[in-house]
């Protein structure tokens, strides 16, 4: 299975999906937007893996490459490809399929608990019916029409969708690892301020440890997604 990975700020780092890629035996490509957008073709990947990032899903007008990433998600979706977004890639999968995303009204940074709706898809198999999730966001948005909320959060009513098989986005961060998470609290630390639903950088690091537990989590959604691919990598 070929995966293309969309990244979207600097110091992201997917080591633990690059690690379940190598032990699983696929290959992995990363683009990195910001510098210049220019897709893809559809067969040169089977799985599109959206990453988070500090922009906006609805800022056009200040990263006029979004509106071309927009268009690359949109034909990748329609070509049956699988597609995990995340974080920003949750919200972008969200907009380009008719849902709306908009500030929150709390923004989540930190370990929070995650609840699922109760409702069962198969991408969602294996994940816990409660968990604590590093968040790091401020939009919200609402899913698409024929989508379904998998999961929620006091500061956030819809943490996961699905639509169809082959479509899963994730408000929260699985994927991050603390030598990230340090990175964030370094660069982004205007942000940790007194709110509700954000946590001081010590609350977030003496709680960095339960990162294992998220990449146990990720990796069973994609293994979930590499058993809806045959062995030529085609989404089935």
């Amino acid at each position: 299975m070929r995966l293309l990975i969309l990244k979207h700020f600097e110091f992201d780092d997917p080591a633990f999906i690059l690690s379940w890629t190598e032990h699983r035996q696929h290959t992995a490509s990363i683009i990195y937007p910001p510098d210049f957008f220019t897709a893809p073709s559809l067969d040169s990947f089977d799985f599109l893996i959206i990453l988070g990032g500090p922009m906006s899903a609805y800022q056009d007008d200040v990263y006029p490459w979004l509106q071309a990433e927009k268009l690359f998600i949109k034909s990748a979706i329609d070509a049956g490809k699988n597609v995990l977004g995340i974080c920003l890639g949750a919200q972008l999968l969200a907009e380009v399929m008719g849902g709306k995303v908009y500030r929150n009204a709390h923004k989540e940074i930190g370990w929070h608990p995650v609840t699922r709706t109760g409702i069962q898809h198969p991408l969602f198999t294996g994940v816990p019916d409660t968990f604590e999730s590093f968040h790091w966001h401020g939009d919200c948005f609402d899913i698409p029409e024929d989508a379904i909320p998998l999961s929620y959060s006091e500061a956030c009513r819809v943490q996961a969708f699905a639509y169809g098989e082959k479509v899963l986005g994730l408000q929260f961060h699985l994927e991050t690892t603390p030598r990230c998470m340090e990175t964030m609290l370094t660069e982004w630390h205007h942000e940790i301020i007194k709110a509700p639903y954000i946590q001081s950088g010590k609350q977030i690091m003496d709680k960095s440890y339960r990162s294992n537990q998220s990449f146990l989590i990720l990796g069973n959604i994609l293994d979930q997604f590499e058993q809806k691919t045959d062995r030529k990598g085609i989404a089935i």
